[in-house]
């Protein structure tokens, strides 16, 4: 965090203290399945959508917070999310071989993203080969136009996943790993090379929420960088800023700095303009309910605390 990170500062309006972040963000959201316009009720600033047909950038433009979108999925021919009711034909892109690979990215690249997503869901289809995936990840490195090089996000489900994906450069993981609990040294060569979206909270009461909680505790024992993601839209998660997923961070070993690490960090790139995120009071012992209470706000909404 920079800047006025953490100052004690005063609600002009409502004359309550507290302190200022950079707005906190959800790195992993599918606008499409949710009502956006809700977003900016809660401390939640900014958000990153994972996947979603080309429709997405009237659907981020008309967002009460910046957006930043992956633009389409890019899958095996036939593979995950292809078959799934929520998934709108026209929001996966099928990527055919290594030759296709560098114009599925630009097509992404051309309707605004400023990340790529692929999946690759072992038990749900065909999934990308290790050559192909990896001509996604270079091509990502190298867009059209010469722009800076865009972070690939992978979803990795089932056996396997997570080291194709590790192997193949790819630097972001989508959720962490909840279909096995993955060796000591994949967490801790994951930990040297990707940063991980938690989304823990998808996984209540399942056998995935362990699996997952383990992964991560390891994971960021080893160094590795946590980003606080739900996944909103997928079942029934709180529209805004969701005090479980904070909780579950928590419990998997994450405190104070690391927590509002996860929440501000600037994925893929910083939130321009005048918004930050307040959270009224002070933290005392429960740093989760403290985190609850946090608005957003425009800067020259708050002043200095005397």
């Amino acid at each position: 965090m920079t800047g006025d990170a953490g100052k004690l500062v005063r609600h002009r309006a409502t004359g309550e203290v507290g302190t200022v972040f950079p707005t906190f963000r959800d790195a992993h959201v599918h606008l499409g399945l949710i009502d956006a316009t809700a977003l900016s009720d809660s401390g939640i600033g900014a958000a990153v959508d994972l996947g979603w047909s080309p429709d997405i950038a009237r659907i981020a433009a008309q967002a009460p917070v910046p957006v930043a979108y992956a633009g389409c999925f890019l899958t095996a021919p036939g593979g995950y999310p292809s078959d799934r009711a929520w998934a709108p034909a026209a929001s996966v892109r099928p990527v055919a071989g290594v030759d296709d690979a560098a114009a599925a990215v630009n097509e992404q690249v051309e309707r605004g993203a400023s990340l790529i997503k692929v999946t690759l869901h072992r038990d749900a289809g065909p999934i990308l080969d290790a050559t192909t995936l990896a001509a996604i990840v270079a091509a990502a490195g190298r867009p059209v136009g010469g722009g800076a090089e865009l972070p690939v996000v992978a979803h990795v489900e089932g056996a396997g996943m997570a080291e194709l994906a590790l192997a193949a450069g790819v630097g972001v993981l989508a959720h962490t790993p909840w279909t096995e609990h993955l060796a000591d040294d994949v967490i801790a060569r994951a930990a040297a090379a990707q940063r991980w979206i938690s989304t823990l909270a998808i996984h209540d009461a399942t056998p995935g929420q362990e699996v997952a909680q383990d992964n991560l505790r390891r994971f960021h024992a080893a160094g590795g960088e946590v980003l606080y993601g739900t996944d909103l839209g997928n079942g029934d998660l709180p529209n805004g800023l969701n005090p479980h997923e904070l909780e579950l961070l928590h419990a998997a070993g994450l405190r104070h700095r690391a927590v509002l690490h996860a929440l501000t960090t600037p994925f893929p790139q910083a939130v321009a303009g005048d918004r930050a995120t307040f959270v009224p009071g002070s933290p005392d012992h429960d740093l989760v309910a403290w985190l609850a209470g946090a608005v957003v706000v425009r800067r020259d909404e708050l002043s200095q605390a005397r």
